[in-house]
């Protein structure tokens, strides 16, 4: 099955549709695809539930659909570092299904690897566990969540072979595992593209079973939020 598709707009087309269900992969601005999200973007696909780490910087990531009011929910852990997101979700124009990190990384993982549901002790007693399931194991209350499975999933790595196969560099793999493997579709979005048999075994992070779609972005912005400089002796020294 051919996997390369020649854009982003292209790799969207019969696959993305209002109302969908989609988790996008990154942290922060670690990682995300941004090349699938403008093409998201672009294609004028509206009231969608996304699931992602974090809602993305006013302009930029996620953010760049949130401006244009196509996102009608959020699953995230994080939703600081965008006033625009603020702006709605107070104003009652955006839901938020506010959920803890690792409980949204276990509700993703446990998506692509078939459970329905989990029981955890995170959110026992807050907000989190309001009409769920509570259960007693061992003498510990746990709460049951569901897992997520998407419709499509939009995730970023390093390197693909032309089979899928993904690498992805450093913290910038995070959340795109497990968002590739939550979803029915997975697009993603790559650095380098190589042959078959160009990755070694050992260093195949997530296999191409997984991968429906590849698009090559050679260049990514790869922004970061927030950047601290520390001063040194050399550096008081010399001012």
């Amino acid at each position: 099955m051919k996997k390369l598709y020649p854009s982003a707009h292209e790799a969207l087309k019969g696959v993305v549709a209002d109302g969908q269900l989609i988790a996008v992969g990154g942290f922060g601005l670690c990682g995300i695809p941004e090349a699938l999200i403008d093409a998201l973007r672009d294609s004028g696909v509206k009231n969608l539930t996304v699931v992602s780490n974090n809602a993305g910087v006013d302009g930029f990531g996620l953010g760049k659909l949130l401006e244009t009011r196509q996102i009608k929910k959020m699953i995230s852990s994080y939703v600081g570092e965008n006033k625009e997101f603020e702006r709605q979700y107070l104003a009652g124009e955006l839901e938020l299904e506010f959920t803890p990190q690792g409980t949204l990384a276990e509700k993703l993982r446990a998506g692509g690897a078939g459970i329905p549901a989990f029981f955890t002790k995170t959110g026992v007693g807050t907000m989190v566990a309001e009409g769920k399931e509570l259960r007693e194991f061992d003498g510990e209350t746990y709460v049951m969540e569901r897992s997520i499975v998407t419709d499509v999933s939009l995730v970023k790595a390093y390197r693909a072979d032309t089979s899928g196969n993904l690498q992805f560099r450093l913290t910038a793999r995070n959340f795109n595992p497990a968002a590739a493997t939550a979803g029915k579709i997975c697009i993603v979005e790559v650095e380098e593209i190589v042959e078959l048999g160009e990755i070694a075994p050992d260093d195949i992070h997530l296999p191409g079973i997984y991968v429906h779609r590849i698009v090559h972005n050679p260049s990514p912005e790869k922004r970061i939020e927030k950047r601290t400089m520390t001063e040194t002796k050399n550096d008081k020294a010399g001012a």
